[in-house]
């Protein structure tokens, strides 16, 4: 009789809340009849200034076999929570999870930008992403440079060893899948080998718990200024002179403006 369903929940507390809330997202897109250009993250939604599809579009699965794979391999991948004495553990999971999901959606974004404004090739303009398969690929690779010899259950049926996980299963998905993201799912693991060697470090639950809130802030002003969400209580205006844009927030009868000073001799990039 294999182990309960239970222990491996209480000893992988955050995948399972990531599971959840991924399942969950899927039945209401399922229910509500979403389509991937609403919730997905492409270049030229990027540029419109859509920040908050960056989140959604990492959460958001289409279809049912989409959501059973990535979650299948993120449940396996969740052995990172239990490996606290080699220096991982949860907080680490939680603390670069948000690292993959914000660098890894930035990467694709600037590789499509290259490609469109260096090579000329506007077909990446449209191509919309949806899908935490760049943060699962992510996680194979720190998992392949940290714990080599760990296996990548798939399924319950497939294990493969760790090491070989990334680039064989850049291989297999780019296969089998012909819409699966090769530059999506390539950003993941350039993103979670620059964590694993160290090129990008020192989160810790204060910087986590900052990159959250500036992450909260930018979804729902970009909600706001997108158009995507009404949201009652905040007033975005945009000025005519080159000063930041004022920004009220309205409720109770008190009225929060931020104004900002003109820059002088500074280029605005």
């Amino acid at each position: 009789m294999g182990r309960p369903l239970f222990y491996d929940i209480i000893e992988k507390p955050a995948t399972s809340c990531i599971v959840t809330i991924c399942s969950v997202i899927w039945f209401v897109i399922q229910k509500k009849s979403i389509g991937y250009s609403q919730v997905g993250l492409s270049y030229d939604t990027a540029v419109e200034g859509h920040y908050w599809r960056m989140i959604t579009s990492a959460l958001s699965h289409i279809s049912v076999l989409h959501l059973v794979f990535n979650m299948s391999a993120l449940w396996s991948l969740g052995v990172v929570e239990q490996l606290g004495h080699i220096g991982l553990g949860t907080a680490y999971y939680l603390h670069y999870t948000l690292l993959l999901i914000v660098f890894s959606g930035v990467l694709v974004i600037g590789i499509y930008h290259l490609l469109i404004a260096r090579f000329n090739i506007d077909y990446f303009r449209r191509v919309t992403a949806v899908g935490y398969s760049c943060v699962v690929f992510g996680w194979m690779t720190i998992l392949s440079v940290k714990q080599p010899s760990s296996k990548l259950d798939l399924f319950g049926l497939l294990s493969l060893p760790i090491s070989f996980a990334p680039f064989e299963s850049l291989i297999f998905t780019s296969i089998i899948v012909p819409q699966a993201s090769f530059l999506g799912h390539l950003s993941g693991i350039l993103v979670g080998y620059a964590i694993s060697w160290g090129l990008i470090g020192g989160m810790n639950n204060y910087w986590a718990l900052t990159m959250l809130g500036w992450i909260i802030v930018v979804f729902v002003f970009s909600l706001k200024k997108s158009g995507a969400y009404d949201f009652s209580f905040l007033e975005i205006e945009s000025l005519s002179d080159a000063s930041l844009p004022s920004v009220r927030f309205i409720g109770n009868g008190r009225t929060l403006q931020a104004s900002a000073v003109p820059l002088s001799g500074v280029d605005v990039v």
